[in-house]
């Protein structure tokens, strides 16, 4: 039988913990600040940011979207980010992507400092993360894939995990988190070939490569643990992931539904 796990639960009770230790912060007179930096009004994103903000505000976390046109310059959002990182009432620091094309999004991103770089994608916290240092800030949705994986009771060490996707924000820092777990790790993406038969020896999969029901249940290893980390549409425009959902159910022991399973623990994780 298949556990269908349930991530707005496991969000319920994260949420509950943070909250606490907020109100510890505020008792001893400390009470913390995340900037969300929003360009354009790319509709994903608006929603995005607008249930990150909503989620610190229930949390006791002082909450800013800083929002800019998409035709803003390089330089007036570098602007933003040197003042918020003068700001002692700010602690972390978000930009959202995707950006505009016209934007450097890796000089943004370095431009924030390491210790508000909550995402976790600047130099310094990606070397932290190689060398497994508890200093590391990681981003949300790996932090939140690697919770979802311990609540399900099985023991990651010596597990062959296949995460399909090599992008900064989700394959290359979940692959780090599952190594220090003690995990084989192999990084899937576009130019792998015979996809299905590495999927076959998978204990793990992580599905990251945005291309909506891509992986078919026939590919899945029998018991398999299997996390979607895709948001898409499908051909009649209903929310779906990377992962054919109903044909995957008949291999996997477990498995993150789209919507409800990874995006209400990334927004937790977050705060």
């Amino acid at each position: 039988m298949t556990n269908i796990i349930n991530g707005h639960q496991i969000a319920k009770q994260l949420n509950q913990e943070t909250k606490t230790r907020v109100d510890k912060l505020k008792e001893e007179g400390i009470i913390l600040g995340i900037v969300v930096i929003l360009v354009g009004d790319d509709p994903a994103s608006v929603i995005y940011t607008r249930n990150k903000q909503k989620n610190a505000e229930k949390l006791g976390v002082k909450s800013i979207l800083r929002k800019f046109p998409k035709d803003v310059s390089q330089a007036e959002v570098l602007q933003a980010i040197h003042h918020y990182n003068d700001d002692p009432t700010i602690h972390a620091i978000l930009i959202q992507l995707p950006l505009p094309k016209h934007l450097n999004q890796t000089e943004l991103i370095e431009a924030i400092a390491p210790e508000k770089d909550v995402d976790g994608f600047c130099p310094q916290n990606a070397g932290l993360l190689s060398y497994n240092s508890a200093e590391a800030l990681v981003s949300a949705t790996p932090k939140g894939v690697l919770e979802l994986l311990k609540l399900t009771g099985v023991n990651l060490s010596g597990k062959h995990a296949v995460i399909i996707g090599r992008s900064n924000i989700v394959g290359k820092p979940l692959a780090m988190l599952l190594l220090n777990q003690n995990c084989t790790v192999t990084v899937a993406h576009s130019k792998t070939k015979d996809l299905p038969l590495l999927l076959n020896t998978a204990d793990i999969v992580v599905a990251a490569c945005g291309q909506p029901k891509m992986i078919r249940g026939s590919w899945l290893k029998e018991g398999a643990v299997v996390i979607d980390v895709g948001i898409n549409r499908d051909e009649n425009g209903k929310l779906c992931g990377d992962v054919d959902f109903e044909s995957a159910l008949q291999q996997a022991s477990f498995i993150t539904p789209v919507p409800g399973g990874v995006g209400p623990l990334t927004i937790a994780m977050l705060s």
